[in-house]
C-alpha cells in the first residue's frame, strides 16, 4: 500500500470485526459459571436447539464412551477391532471371519455389541445363503418373509433394484411392524453393488425418543397405533386378487397394535417405535383407557413423529461393498436405504431374526 492509499472498506471492516470478537469473548468468559459441570441440559440446549439433547442423554447413559469396558474386553479377547461410525450407534467389527466356526464366546460378544451399538457391520464376508442363515440362527429363531422374492434358502429375502425397479426403501422405518411379534433384528449382505451410491443410513431410536419435546414424550407414553401390510397388497402396479388377499388376512393378522414408545426387552431403554408405511396414521389410541385420539389429532401427531429419525445427529451411514454385512436391532434403530444409484443394480440378501411382541 502506498503512503497515499487509504485503507479499503474491507480492511476497516476486518479491523472492527476482530476487535469486536475479542471484546465479546472477554464478556462471555467473565459470565461463564465457575462450575461448568453443573450446567443443566436445559441451559446448554435452549428451546431453539433441542435436537442434540437426545444424543447427549443417550451418550451420557452409555458412560460417555462408545462401548462398555465389558464389551471392550470381549472384543480384545476375540481379537476384534471396533471402528465406530456414530456417537451412540454403528460399529464396524474388524478381524472376524463369519465363515469360521461359531463359538459361544464369539456369539456372546456379537450379541453384546449389537445391544450396545444397535447396528454392527462386517466387511468382506461373502457368505453363501445357507451360511448367512446359519449365522442368523445363532441369535434366535427366524422369520420367513411372505411378501418378497425368496432366495434358494426360504429364509433369505432378495432385495433387488435396477433400471426397471428403482430403490423404494428410501424412508425411515423399522422392519415388519405389521407382525404381532416384529423381528429382533435383520442381517443383510450386499452381493451386488452399484458403482456409486446405495448407502444405508441408521438412526438411533433411543436418542430419537429422548430428543422429543417433553410434552410429546408424555403424550405418546400410553399411545399405540394399528399397523398392517396393506402396502404389499397393491405394490409396483401389481394388485393382489381379492380372494388371495382375504386368504392372507385370515392366516396372517391384518392390523396389530403396537406402542409408539417401546421398551427394549433386553436393555430396558425406551425407543420411538413407528413405521410410517405400515402404521395407520389415523389409528392412535390410549392403550390404558382404550380411548381413540381421533383421526385429525392422530394424523398430526404421526406427522411430527415421522420427522424425528431424520435428524442427522441421531444417524450413522454405511457405504456397502460386495460381501459386507449389516446386522441391526429393529428394537433400537430405524434405517433408510438411499435410492441414488438408478439405473444401476443393487442386490442385498436379508435374513430376519424373530422377536417379541412390543410393550
Amino acid at each position: 500500500m502506498s503512503e497515499h492509499t487509504s485503507p479499503s472498506p474491507q480492511s476497516n471492516y476486518n479491523t472492527i470485526a476482530i476487535a469486536t470478537a475479542e471484546k465479546l469473548s472477554r464478556v462471555k468468559k467473565a459470565q461463564q459459571p465457575a462450575q461448568r459441570a453443573s450446567i443443566s441440559f436445559d441451559a446448554l440446549f435452549p428451546d431453539h436447539n433441542r435436537i442434540p439433547v437426545g444424543i447427549a442423554q443417550e451418550y451420557e447413559r452409555m458412560g460417555h464412551q462408545p462401548v462398555s469396558d465389558h464389551l471392550a474386553s470381549l472384543a480384545e479377547a476375540d481379537g476384534a477391532e471396533l471402528e465406530h461410525l456414530g456417537t451412540t450407534l454403528g460399529t464396524v467389527i474388524h478381524g472376524i471371519d463369519l465363515k469360521a466356526a461359531f463359538s459361544a464366546t464369539r456369539i456372546a460378544f456379537l450379541r453384546q455389541a449389537l445391544l450396545e451399538r444397535k447396528v454392527i457391520f462386517f466387511r468382506d464376508q461373502h457368505l453363501t445363503e445357507d451360511r448367512q442363515v446359519e449365522f442368523a440362527r445363532q441369535f434366535g429363531d427366524l422369520d420367513a418373509f411372505p411378501f418378497g422374492k425368496p432366495g434358494a434358502n426360504p429364509f433369505i429375502l432378495e432385495i433387488i433394484h435396477d433400471e426397471l425397479s428403482p430403490g423404494s426403501e428410501n424412508s425411515w422405518h423399522t422392519d415388519v411392524t405389521w407382525m404381532e411379534c416384529p423381528s429382533l433384528g435383520s442381517i443383510a449382505q450386499c452381493v451386488e453393488c452399484p458403482p456409486f451410491g446405495g448407502d444405508t443410513l441408521f438412526s438411533d431410536s433411543h436418542a430419537a425418543f429422548l430428543g422429543l419435546p417433553e410434552r410429546i414424550k408424555q403424550n405418546i407414553s400410553t399411545l399405540s397405533g394399528i399397523n398392517d401390510y396393506r402396502v404389499f397388497l397393491n405394490r409396483g402396479g401389481v394388485r393382489v386378487p381379492e380372494d388371495l388377499a382375504n386368504e392372507m388376512k385370515a392366516q396372517i393378522p391384518f392390523g396389530v397394535a403396537h406402542p409408539l414408545a417401546r421398551r427394549h426387552p433386553e436393555t430396558g431403554k425406551i425407543a420411538l417405535y413407528i413405521h410410517g408405511g405400515f402404521l395407520r396414521h389415523d389409528s392412535l389410541f390410549d392403550h390404558e383407557t382404550g380411548e381413540a385420539l381421533g383421526p385429525t389429532a392422530s394424523t398430526a401427531l404421526v406427522g411430527e413423529l415421522l420427522k424425528q429419525h431424520g435428524r442427522p445427529e441421531y444417524q450413522c451411514r454405511f457405504q456397502w461393498s460386495m460381501g459386507d454385512i449389516a446386522f441391526w436391532d429393529n428394537r433400537a434403530v430405524q434405517h433408510y436405504a438411499t435410492s441414488d444409484y438408478f439405473p444401476h443394480r443393487r442386490k442385498l440378501r436379508r435374513v430376519t431374526v424373530s422377536g417379541d411382541r412390543p410393550y
